[in-house]
């Protein structure tokens, strides 16, 4: 079995099509783990969605699906309907209630026991995890915003703010992460970044995991969706 760890699709159904392709995805031996952000800046959220959940992908919740998530909690309890960005008020015009469903049962993290070279675990989150923090008190807008650790060693939501917390990670788990595509593909001792700015005009990025290893596999954006921020 392998499970396919894909860094921010963002609405881009058909690089996420062209990526599974490209893998030879088998929803009967393959698992599908989307990063977060599975909707907004590209042009295709509504697809993105369905098809995740047609393959049963096991994703995680990105700020962007929290966006939408806090829209629709309003909506539910009555309140005054938050405004949103054009592109958020696009993907709650287009999900029913299914799509709805689906994005709201995702958690803010997962965990899949040993599949770090067969031994340790893989931690999956969008953003970040506070370094030599437990994970039970880790806070959710971290999970969902964290880049960087400033010199006064506090998380912070800006890229260009300190290092990134990956690169302070302990271990021993391997944390797969996205939301961070000014920097890229970043490759750390403890944690592998994958958002690689599908939407931007950059790849969508998939880590294999198979047989205790891992390999990278990206195919490149049809063109850029949204300006890069």
């Amino acid at each position: 079995m392998r499970h396919v760890v894909v860094g921010d699709v963002h609405g881009c159904r058909a690089e996420l099509e062209a990526l599974l392709d490209e893998l030879d995805f088998d929803p009967a031996t393959d698992v599908l783990v989307p990063v977060g952000d599975l909707v907004a800046k590209g042009p295709d959220a509504r697809g993105v969605v369905r098809l995740c959940r047609e393959l049963g992908a096991l994703a995680v919740r990105g700020n962007h699906d929290e966006h939408c998530l806090q829209w629709l909690r309003a909506r539910e309890s009555g309140e005054p309907l938050p405004e949103l960005r054009p592109t958020h008020q696009r993907v709650v015009d287009a999900l029913d209630e299914e799509d709805w469903a689906y994005l709201r049962a995702q958690p803010l993290h997962r965990r899949f026991e040993g599949l770090r070279d067969g031994r340790d675990d893989v931690l999956v989150v969008h953003a970040g995890l506070v370094p030599f923090l437990p994970l039970d008190e880790q806070k959710p807008k971290w999970l969902m915003n964290l880049r960087s650790i400033a010199a006064s060693g506090e998380p912070s939501k800006r890229a260009h703010d300190g290092v990134p917390w990956a690169s302070r990670w302990p271990g021993p788990e391997l944390v797969v992460f996205g939301h961070d595509a000014i920097r890229g593909l970043q490759k750390h001792p403890n944690a592998l970044g994958l958002d690689t700015g599908c939407c931007y005009g950059g790849h969508l990025t998939a880590a294999v995991f198979a047989d205790g290893g891992h390999e990278l596999v990206r195919v490149p954006a049809a063109r850029q969706y949204a300006p890069i921020e």
